[in-house]
């Protein structure tokens, strides 16, 4: 697979953003976060994996 510099910046960045998603919700378990903060977080978190998903 190639990929052209845009498409590589582009997936980076949304690779990035599951990342950031992802650490937003280990920080709230561990801040003892009530279930819909978690709840929101999961599915932020879901939104950046499925738009990462989406280069295929």
């Amino acid at each position: 697979m190639v990929l052209t510099a845009e498409e590589a910046s582009s997936l980076a960045d949304r690779v990035y953003q599951v990342r950031c998603a992802a650490e937003d919700v280990v920080t709230a378990v561990e801040e003892g976060a009530d279930h819909a903060e978690l709840r929101q977080l999961c599915e932020a978190l879901l939104r950046a994996a499925r738009a990462a998903d989406g280069w295929r």
